[in-house]
């Protein structure tokens, strides 16, 4: 399968014009071992370095390409932040054209963190279907205990081999599966959004990323029976909903409640009092679970509205304390919510209604997860179940983003 990204170039219907830097994707089984063709194809010339971690290097270590330099980071707690950075640019050539991001989510985003420092283009290969941003445009870091989502560069090509990624451990599998099946929550979001402020929003970006995220799901069966076309499927959802994002400039049709829900765990803050390992996507599928048990819920109620009202800073500094209070009172200063009523909530609760519709019950979701066996509880990723309410409360807070979440400071007596 190749993916013309230049066909989303342009304007669109939505009166935008949109800009891809990822020129192709190609989804084969084999293909790495043709990457000197793909690069040469779309003009990259010059100095080369390829960014591995000791496991995708020893996973690959048939097809290698040929670089000028290979970057071998420690997997032990490796992480895209300032660290992981470090590590890398330690080790990178002062000179060099372009980088080769051999791996997963981790080592994408270090890579094409330094692409956009020093001004070059890189090559994705992934090596597990693991995440969402192998086409992305942003680099979702944690800064200084912050998580941000910082401007980067998307990839000139991506060069996604079915014969790695069919073998990568199955819980990465299961982790990009969770990341793709919170496109259900953000894009309702999004369309809440939209709904309530006028907020942009383009039916083209929102269909192909609909499409590919309920492809995915109706793949969970043939996953687990290891079936190639299904692994097919799924990198295709993860690159398109990356492209997606690519088109929009930012992560509003990937990133909604689910991965603020996933970001608060991350940023683990004074108040909350959690630490978990588990991986990205694994910490978004179960944040799913908990916005579509949630938006459901909200839907089937009788509610009674408030006007919103902003969060003191005070109330931020008790979840957040000293370290990321400064941060999170800076992110919620232009309050995205602020101006909504209670009559505009009521005039559109209708049409919001039918929104969250458009998310699989509770009931859908956590049988495909079970096919699986995708984490699914606080439990699984190392959260007690009592940070629940407190997840649900506050984890709006990390993203100035208008979601259905934000929103429930503004229902009466809540």
């Amino acid at each position: 399968m190749i993916i013309d990204s230049k066909k989303y170039n342009g304007k669109c219907a939505c009166g935008h014009e949109h800009k891809m830097t990822t020129e192709f994707c190609i989804i084969e089984v084999g293909c790495l071992v043709n990457i000197d063709k793909y690069i040469e194809k779309c003009g990259l010339k010059g100095h080369s370095v390829a960014i591995y971690d000791e496991n995708t290097y020893n996973a690959t270590k048939q097809i290698h390409p040929k670089v000028d330099k290979e970057i071998i980071l420690p997997p032990e707690n490796l992480h895209a932040d300032n660290h992981g950075v470090a590590l890398a640019k330690e080790l990178m050539p002062e000179n060099c054209d372009y980088l080769i991001a051999i791996g997963s989510g981790t080592i994408h985003d270090i890579t094409r963190y330094c692409a956009h420092e020093k001004g070059i283009s890189f090559v994705s290969c992934p090596t597990a279907a693991s995440v969402d941003g192998f086409c992305s445009s942003v680099a979702a870091m944690t800064w200084d205990g912050f998580k941000k989502t910082f401007e980067a560069v998307a990839p000139k090509i991506v060069i996604a081999d079915l014969s790695i990624i069919s073998k990568a451990p199955m819980f990465l599998t299961n982790s990009g599966f969770g990341d793709m099946i919170g496109k259900f929550i953000a894009l309702a979001d999004w369309k809440v959004a939209h709904t309530l402020t006028n907020e942009y929003f383009c039916d083209t970006i929102h269909n192909m990323t609909m499409d590919a995220t309920k492809a995915v799901t109706e793949s969970a069966e043939a996953i687990k029976d290891g079936d190639i076309t299904a692994y097919e499927n799924l990198i295709y959802g993860l690159l398109m909903s990356g492209l997606a994002m690519q088109m929009l400039g930012n992560s509003r049709c990937a990133s909604g409640a689910e991965h603020h829900i996933s970001h608060l765990i991350e940023m683990q803050p004074e108040g909350l009092g959690v630490k978990s390992d588990a991986l990205h996507g694994e910490k978004v599928g179960v944040g799913t679970l908990i916005a579509c048990r949630e938006y459901h819920r909200l839907k089937d109620s009788n509610l009674k509205w408030n006007d919103y009202h902003q969060p003191s800073s005070d109330y931020i500094k008790d979840m957040f304390g000293e370290k990321l209070n400064g941060a999170i009172v800076a992110e919620n200063s232009d309050d995205c919510a602020l101006g909504i009523t209670a009559k505009l909530i009521e005039e559109k609760w209708d049409k919001i209604r039918n929104i969250i519709d458009t998310v699989p019950t509770y009931k859908e979701l956590i049988a495909k997860y079970e096919i699986l066996d995708v984490k699914s509880k606080l439990g699984d990723i190392d959260v007690s179940e009592e940070k629940l309410d407190a997840l649900m409360e506050y984890s709006p807070l990390v993203r100035n983003r208008l979601t259905l979440m934000r929103l429930k400071r503004a229902i009466k007596n809540i």
